[in-house]
Formats: structure tokens, C-alpha cells, sequence
């Protein structure tokens, strides 16, 4: 959990986060579970390297390994790597990462490119990225309402967004998409023989609408909008990462029903409120059950990917 108010705006708010509900995952037949085992689906040598932003770093998440960049050794690249009995491994995924923190430095916490961190030997590749690009913590500011106050009825977020005919964060979906194929090759480029998952965001917003009221105070009518958003962004990750051959990692199905609107026992993502004694994480962030949620996503598509 966030040392002090300061920290814990800064990953509710300008951190990434985004979350997301977008159910496109492959299904897989059962019986193939019976024959492959996650630790048969690791390379068979080489590295693991996790690129990626606050929701692959867990911030809040003990223990924190890197408090600038708000990384837990429990966040789902560190799971994968234990799932998949990994041995060499680098996590360079950082809160407020964006797709120009890929190759370049990333001045708020004066950390390295991320994707210095491959070589010619990685074999396994994980990227979660793209929420920062659309300013999900500008609209997480102005779609939520943590000041207190009535919380509307209607939907004057989705308004302020939807000018002259058009969507803005549609707009910026759109505009992401080639920034998220440009680190694909890039990421190809520097290790050629790595596969490569592109992990979505997981549920944030359910269909209970008192829920969302009381733990994220927004809007009846901007619930169905936000989430939209959200589904349009991993739908957007899907196609960039699928175009270019690689796969794509939904998290939404492990998350599916323990969103930040359900009860506070059930969530996988928090809320605006977060309890730090009992169960430490970020506001609006994955804790520790959500990034074991989605690790176990993250390694069932490894298994089950047809191009392995």
C-alpha cells in the first residue's frame, strides 16, 4: 500500500492502470490441460524479460522490490516465472510507463528504456501496456469522484468526451495502436526468437451499479461508458498483438466478477478506498489476488498457445 496520500494519488490517478473487460481469449478443450503442464510450456532455456506499467508492476503490493516504480515480487511476471519454473528473469515494468518508456528513459523515475533489458537469448516476452498513452488517470480523475459530494445520475463524463460527433478516448485507442505495434518490432528486433504475450487489462467495472457508486463514485450512467472504454482498449492490444503473429493474454476472464464494484472480499481490483492492513495494493490497481489471477491467465495462454 501507498506510503502516504501523496503516493497512493499518484498511482490512483497519473499511474496507468487501466483496467479493462474484454473477453478474446481462445478457449481450449479441457483434455488439452491433462497433457500439458505449465512447466512444459517455459523455454527450454534462455530469459524471461516483463515489460509493462503500473498494473504489471503491482504497486502497493508487498514486497515492494522497487519503490520508484512500484514493483512487488508478487506481481504476475514474477508468478509466471515461478509457474513456469523460470530461471533467469528481468522485470523492468514500472508505474506511469508508457509506449515512449519502451525506448526511452522514463524521467519520473530515471529509469533505463525497458526494452534495453532483451537480448538476443530472451525467449519469453510479456508487455502490458497502452493505458497511459489514452490518459486513463486523466479519465480516472474526472470520471471518478473520490472529493465526495453527489454522485450524478446521468453520464457527464461520457459527455465531456464525446464532442462534435466524435469520441476523444476513441480517438486515442486508435492513435495508441501504432505506437503498440512499433514496440512489437521493436521487441522482435532485439530478441528475434522470443515469444511474445501481450496481456490486456483485467475487469475494472462490473454491472453493479450501487457497487460502482459506492467504490468508485461515478456516475450511473458513465459505468457502461468507462467499461466500454476499457474493452475497446484490450480489443485494441488483441488486434496489434494478433496482426504481428504473437499472442494475446485476456485477464478478463480470471477477473470477470471480482471487479472494484463487488464487495470488498471478493475484489480483485480495488476501489478508490484500499484497506492497507489487511490487503495492501494501489486504488483502482490489481492487489495481490488480481495479479495471481492474472498470472494464472497469463501461463494458461502460454500452455495452450498453438504456436508454441
Amino acid at each position: 500500500m501507498p506510503r502516504t496520500s501523496r503516493t497512493t494519488t499518484r498511482w490512483a490517478v497519473s499511474a496507468l492502470g487501466a483496467m479493462a473487460a474484454l473477453a478474446t481469449t481462445v478457449a481450449t478443450p479441457a483434455s488439452a490441460a491433462a497433457n500439458t503442464t505449465a512447466a512444459e510450456a517455459a523455454p527450454r532455456a534462455g530469459h524471461y524479460v516483463a515489460l509493462g506499467d503500473s498494473f504489471t508492476a503491482g504497486p502497493g503490493i508487498p514486497r515492494q522490490t522497487d519503490e520508484r516504480c512500484g514493483r512487488s515480487s508478487a506481481n504476475y511476471p514474477s508468478l509466471v516465472r515461478a509457474d513456469l519454473g523460470i530461471t533467469s528473469f528481468t522485470d523492468v515494468s514500472c508505474d506511469g510507463a508508457s509506449t515512449v518508456h519502451m525506448e526511452q528513459r522514463q524521467r519520473a523515475t530515471g529509469k533505463a528504456p525497458q526494452l534495453d533489458a532483451l537480448h538476443r537469448n530472451t525467449r519469453l516476452v510479456t508487455l502490458g501496456i497502452g493505458g497511459n498513452d489514452i490518459g486513463l488517470g486523466e479519465v480516472f480523475a474526472r470520471c471518478f469522484r473520490p472529493a465526495g459530494g453527489e454522485v450524478p445520475r446521468d453520464n457527464p463524463c461520457q459527455r465531456f468526451y464525446h464532442r462534435n460527433g466524435t469520441d476523444e478516448l476513441d480517438r486515442r485507442i486508435e492513435a495508441t495502436a501504432p505506437k503498440v505495434a512499433a514496440v512489437l518490432k521493436a521487441v522482435h528486433e532485439r530478441a528475434p526468437r522470443a515469444r511474445v504475450a501481450v496481456v490486456g487489462y483485467p475487469a475494472l467495472i462490473g454491472d453493479d451499479v450501487e457497487g460502482c457508486r459506492a467504490s468508485l463514485r461515478i456516475a450511473d450512467g458513465d459505468i457502461p461508458y468507462v467499461r466500454g472504454t476499457l474493452r475497446r482498449l484490450n480489443a485494441m492490444l488483441r488486434r496489434e498483438a494478433t496482426a504481428q503473429g504473437h499472442l494475446y493474454v485476456n485477464t478478463h476472464a480470471t477477473t470477470a466478477g471480482h471487479d472494484a464494484c463487488r464487495p470488498f472480499a471478493d475484489r480483485y481490483v480495488e476501489g478508490l478506498t484500499t484497506r492497507p492492513r489487511t490487503r495492501p495494493a494501489a486504488p483502482l490497481h490489481p492487489n495481490a489476488a488480481g495479479e495471481r489471477a492474472m498470472a494464472r491467465a497469463v501461463a494458461d495462454a502460454l500452455v495452450f498457445d498453438p504456436a508454441h
